[in-house]
């Protein structure tokens, strides 16, 4: 190859390479943007529920099998027992339900002292009513200490660790076994 030849190819990879820087160039100012005015946020009142938190509780988290239940005391407003935002005797049909549930507060003689908000998951309708039972008993704990004597010979503050079974291989359910044959 000539030496013109060499000379040649290299202006036209250089002019290339100047084609590309211009092209990037252009692209960047392209993507200039441009000062946009936004509206300041107006101020949003508070809502119902954080009206509620905002004032002074104590709260309690009780445990049951699968079930979780929060619970808070309030000391001011409506003296009511709400159970997932529905009346304990509503939200727990059957009487043993609710009577578990509001075991610890009638045991402290403060069902109609205290507004008591109660959210609960998980598990069954026994296995909340106790859990419900649990948190509330150690939020009375945490109200005023000198429930805890009471509230522990009762039984209302002991977790109760009993949990279902897992099921094994080779068996139908935790302990039942498929059915024998001798012959």
């Amino acid at each position: 190859m000539s030496k013109t030849a060499s000379t040649t190819k290299e202006k036209a990879i250089s002019k290339k390479t100047l084609k590309k820087k211009k092209a990037s160039k252009s692209k960047k100012e392209k993507t200039k943007r441009e000062k946009v005015k936004v509206k300041a946020k107006k101020k949003v009142e508070k809502t119902f529920l954080e009206k509620e938190i905002s004032e002074k509780y104590w709260a309690g988290v009780g445990r049951r099998k699968t079930a979780v239940a929060r619970a808070r005391l309030f000391a001011k407003g409506e003296k009511k027992f709400l159970v997932n935002d529905k009346l304990y005797q509503e939200y727990f049909p059957i009487l043993d339900y609710w009577q578990t549930a509001s075991s610890s507060l009638r045991k402290m003689n403060t069902l109609d002292r205290l507004r008591v908000l109660v959210k609960v998951r998980g598990g069954g309708c026994h296995a909340q009513a106790e859990a419900v039972r649990h948190a509330t008993a150690r939020a009375l704990v945490k109200f005023n200490p000198n429930f805890r004597k009471r509230l522990r010979k009762a039984g209302f503050l002991t977790r109760d660790s009993r949990m279902r079974e897992r099921k094994k291989f080779g068996l139908k359910r935790a302990r039942r076994a498929p059915q024998w044959q001798k012959r």
